[in-house]
């Protein structure tokens, strides 16, 4: 995906440290290495990026009481659910979610953490870094926050919102422990408040402010839904992406999720201001949320993305899922307007460098970082196709057989090099959302 879009037959990656040193036919030939990958009969791409996440859901995915329903009640649902979480069940819930992207190809994956029960609202960012680390994957998680409860008149219940200073207090915090803008960084942290449904005006401005202040991004949810239009119309006096101009936040330092219900206008001042989408389109069609305008959005001029969401609302962490999902979806909308193979493949990786602000991963070329995936072409999910990457988009197996980030082999065979016991981190995970639903069926 190197802006010539080449695609290279027959050749050598040379990987030196964290770095792409060159690639080409011959390219390493003879010269002393520490281990060679053979790569024959395999097709090999630069690692996926994953733009919007909530790894604490892999918790509380598949529950039947929420299965059908819209995006509000799903979320009041599961609120309810939510109030027990702990930092060893976010710790929990990223290995699961940040397990299986790796094993789909992900190598960079960004997460929206917003949930801090105000009894115990320390160490839930600190638990899914310790998890990032453990797995070897490049991470940007948000600090995330609600502040506008329901007694405010927003969504989310008191117990789980927090005072504005707090929430800005703790994003300074790590900002200056966890945040590294160097090229090649393995954790850069962006400033998140969930919603306008949930946040309060005063905590979007600051929190902007903050933000542009200490050179980071900023990521929230948008134009989800026709409830949060609703909402905004009434509360506001303007729709979702009008209420978020006048808070300032528009611009090649913003990315949205979804932003599904866009008009024209809406389309046209996302792409002058350069803002960013994460599509999600697995999530959007699980609620019954509506299918975002990506072909338009990419014509204006806006950076887009793909994302598989929480886990609740997608059942999956798949970045190979999404992609084919992607596809599909938008050739069901627009016929032969939809997305090529190629271009799904550009909003896994090249768009999401971009929305995440990353001019070294995305492609492979010499002097970026050694983020690469490997599918063996020879497996019967392969059997008679023609052009590997549309094999990759829209068929294929589950698992890659090897994912290196940042010259470090991660996934090896189809296995997770950090996580030794798959199925003991399963058990684990599966008792802890046990007694997080239990919990919730007492109050």
């Amino acid at each position: 995906m190197n802006p010539r879009r080449e695609r290279i037959r027959g050749g050598n990656i040379l990987v030196d440290g964290c770095r792409i040193a060159a690639l080409g036919p011959g390219v390493g030939e003879g010269e002393a290495v520490d281990r060679v990958l053979d790569a024959s009969g395999k097709a090999v791409f630069p690692g996926f990026v994953n733009t919007h996440h909530h790894l604490y859901q892999t918790l509380t995915r598949a529950i039947p009481a929420v299965q059908d329903m819209p995006l509000f009640p799903w979320l009041t649902t599961l609120y309810e659910v939510w109030r027990a979480i702990t930092p060893e069940a976010v710790y929990l819930g990223a290995l699961v979610g940040l397990g299986e992207l790796l094993k789909s190809g992900c190598t960079t994956s960004t997460d929206h953490h917003y949930v801090f029960p105000r009894e115990r609202a320390e160490g839930f960012i600190e638990a899914e870094i310790a998890a990032a680390r453990q797995l070897g994957i490049r991470f940007h998680p948000t600090r995330g926050s609600m502040s506008l409860g329901r007694s405010q008149g927003g969504l989310p219940p008191d117990e789980l919102v927090q005072d504005e200073d707090v929430i800005l207090a703790d994003c300074e915090r790590l900002l200056d422990r966890y945040h590294d803008p160097a090229p090649y960084s393995m954790c850069r942290l962006a400033l998140a408040p969930c919603s306008p449904f949930s946040v309060t005006p005063r905590l979007m401005r600051e929190t902007a402010e903050l933000a542009r202040a200490r050179g980071v991004l900023l990521h929230t949810h948008l134009a989800e839904t026709r409830d949060e239009e609703r909402f905004c119309l009434e509360k506001f006096g303007c729709r979702p992406v009008a209420y978020l101009e006048r808070m300032g936040w528009l611009g090649p330092d913003v990315w949205f999720a979804h932003a599904v219900h866009l008009d024209d206008d809406e389309v046209r001042l996302l792409g002058q201001t350069r803002t960013g989408v994460a599509h999600c389109p697995a999530s959007n069609m699980k609620l019954s949320s509506g299918v975002c305008r990506v072909r338009d959005l990419l014509e204006a001029g806006a950076r887009v993305g793909l994302a598989v969401d929480g886990s609740a609302s997608n059942d999956s962490s798949s970045m190979w899922g999404e992609m084919r999902v992607a596809y599909l979806l938008q050739k069901l909308a627009l016929g032969e307007r939809g997305l090529s193979a190629e271009e799904v493949l550009y909003l896994a990786t090249v768009g999401g460098a971009s929305l995440l602000g990353r001019d070294d991963i995305g492609y492979l070329a010499p002097g970026m970082a050694a983020d690469l995936v490997m599918f063996d072409l020879h497996r019967l999910e392969f059997a008679g196709t023609a052009d590997p990457v549309a094999a990759l988009v829209t068929t294929g197996p589950a698992t890659a057989d090897l994912v290196m980030v940042n010259g470090r082999v991660v996934v090896e065979h189809g296995r997770l090099v950090g996580m030794p016991d798959e199925g003991e981190v399963a058990r684990r995970a599966t008792e802890m959302s046990r007694r997080m639903r239990e919990a919730a069926s007492r109050k």
